[in-house]
């Protein structure tokens, strides 16, 4: 007889610094998602009942923030459920080819799996995760982690601007146009923000994609909480294929939980 678990609703998170990501697992995809705060088990019990979820159910969890991660396991458990954690790479059904694996973070892990889902085996690829912090992972013909760059995201460059100068606002450049020249101090800054990091990103595909041998185009995979900002402007450049993938990180972490059965 098989185990009553199986038949358990399957679903997966991604707690990040400032949000995270429920994704809902049916016949081997992510069939729905949500966006959540980190530390409110209210909106937790909300977004179960909105999706008529049983008890229990069982979770794959994986994340950057430990603290809301073991918050949210916490939770998890006793309401019955079963939850699995990510966060090892050791747990992963992928290669890292750098000099320090354990230094990596999860999610950039999770994201590069995902990837290699997505484009046949021995094709590169880079995944772009723009979240509090942005990073820009090579996936290498290898089908492994070849490593890639990390640097602040638009919400923490904002807020360097704010804390370390006398005068300058906060802003969310999520907010404002970002068309240049900018006529007040707010849309000089979000324009700043959006177009240092839109360019930032472009000139990292470029570096990363001349140590990865590849066939043209070279596909780029964006995801994060700032990639559908972000998106429009890095799909104009036409010297690479870039493809927005909300659910990436979700994906990644759904193969891994389907590699530890």
């Amino acid at each position: 007889m098989a185990d009553g678990r199986e038949s358990m609703p399957k679903l997966v998170a991604d707690v990040g610094n400032t949000r995270m990501k429920w994704g809902r697992c049916e016949e081997g995809r992510i069939a729905a998602s949500a966006a959540l705060a980190p530390d409110d088990p209210d909106a937790w019990r909300e977004q179960m009942a909105a999706w008529k979820l049983p008890v229990p159910v069982s979770w794959t969890v994986a994340g950057v923030h430990p603290k809301h991660r073991d918050q949210f396991v916490d939770w998890a458990r006793r309401r019955g459920d079963q939850v699995h954690v990510i966060e090892k790479h050791t747990q992963l059904p992928l290669k890292l080819n750098v000099e320090a694996p354990e230094q990596v973070g999860i999610d950039r892990l999770l994201g590069v799996l995902a990837a290699r889902a997505l484009v046949p085996t021995g094709t590169p690829a880079i995944v772009v995760d723009a979240g509090s912090a942005l990073t820009v992972n090579l996936l290498d013909e290898e089908g492994a982690f070849g490593g890639g760059a990390i640097f602040p995201g638009l919400r923490l460059m904002a807020e360097a601007l704010h804390t370390y100068t006398a005068q300058l606002p906060f802003v969310d450049a999520r907010r404002f146009p970002s068309a240049v020249p900018a006529g007040t101090t707010a849309t000089a800054i979000a324009a700043g923000l959006h177009w240092a990091t839109v360019g930032g990103i472009h000139a990292l595909v470029r570096a990363i994609a001349l140590s990865a041998p590849h066939a043209d185009p070279l596909r780029v995979f964006v995801t994060g909480g700032d990639a559908e900002t972000l998106f429009p402007d890095l799909a104009a450049c036409d010297e690479f294929q870039f493809e927005l993938h909300p659910n990436l990180t979700l994906e990644g972490t759904r193969l891994a939980a389907e590699a530890l059965t």
